[in-house]
């Protein structure tokens, strides 16, 4: 196979060749949504539910996506397919579109449709299940839940690159972000759960956290190993004491963290709750029942 295909409004590009104009609200305001899927084994894993939430994150913004959700299916299959890929990282990307300098939204006619497929490892590595990630709580405090909601996953990530930027400069993996009340929020690209005896908590929504399809799934799984399952505030105090704590999301899959602040969370090592609640949903997501064929 050649160069990776790129579609961009109706198009395929080479890699090499794939552009959008520098005009792009996207590019000018970070005025867009994105949505990050995976493919396992020929699957396309939570599609349907992948673009719920897509659409979700359109309305909130009043953007118009110029395409119906069966279209859009179908416009992910045929990336896939054209790739030769049946296990992928998918980027889905939908920007304002084309306007002139100005934070109008009403100036861009179009919305503009970009989708990225690579086979990607999960974001923190192949080996992070195994070795576990240094974690700190950094400064960086979440948006408030009506300022620059995380709910919409929007290509504004500033908040979260400056929470990254923090823990990269502190040595550590991966950041912890806290919300405006000094309450457990997430990581700049995950969900967080600990796990305290028998029990599972993870931070409410309230907390402007992202819905989050894998943290979803944690929830039913842990309910389904006869885990008392809590969505609630958590403390930072909590979250240093907890038995194990371990982060979500599409593109990470499930990881676990092993220290935070330099001390060792629980053992040090990856704990029994995460390391099953890793095999249960590696499970599910080559299981065809949760996800779309790609040759369909």
């Amino acid at each position: 196979m050649g160069s990776a295909l790129i579609y961009i409004d109706g198009e395929f590009f080479p890699k090499e060749q794939a552009k959008i104009s520098v005009y792009d609200h996207g590019v000018l305001y970070g005025d867009g949504i994105y949505e990050g899927i995976r493919a396992y084994a020929g699957s396309v894993f939570q599609l349907s539910e992948h673009l719920d939430r897509l659409y979700r994150s359109a309305r909130s913004i009043r953007l118009a996506i110029p395409v119906e959700k069966p279209d859009m299916v179908d416009l992910v299959l045929e990336t896939l397919r054209r790739n030769e890929l049946r296990d992928a990282y998918i980027r889905l990307i939908v920007t304002r579109g084309v306007g002139p300098i100005s934070p109008d939204p009403r100036t861009c006619p179009r919305a503009s449709i970009i989708i990225i497929t690579e086979p990607l490892d999960p974001v923190h590595g192949a080996d992070a299940t195994t070795r576990g990630l240094r974690a700190v709580i950094v400064s960086t405090r979440r948006d408030a839940i009506d300022a620059t909601s995380h709910e919409i996953k929007s290509l504004n990530y500033m908040n979260s690159l400056l929470a990254r930027m923090e823990a990269t400069v502190a040595g550590a993996d991966e950041a912890i972000v806290l919300d405006p009340r000094g309450f457990v929020c997430e990581s700049p690209i995950c969900n967080l759960f600990i796990v305290q005896g028998e029990r599972l908590a993870t931070p409410a929504v309230s907390s402007g956290i992202l819905h989050g399809i894998t943290r979803s799934h944690v929830m039913t799984l842990g309910r389904e190993m006869g885990m008392a399952v809590e969505e609630r505030d958590i403390t930072p105090y909590e979250l240093i004491n907890a038995d194990e704590v371990f982060l979500t999301g599409t593109h990470a899959e499930i990881v676990p963290v092993v220290m935070i602040n330099g001390i060792a969370i629980g053992s040090g090592a990856v704990g029994a709750h995460t390391g099953a609640l890793i095999q249960s949903y590696q499970r599910i997501t080559r299981d065809p029942r949760y996800g779309i064929g790609i040759d369909q």
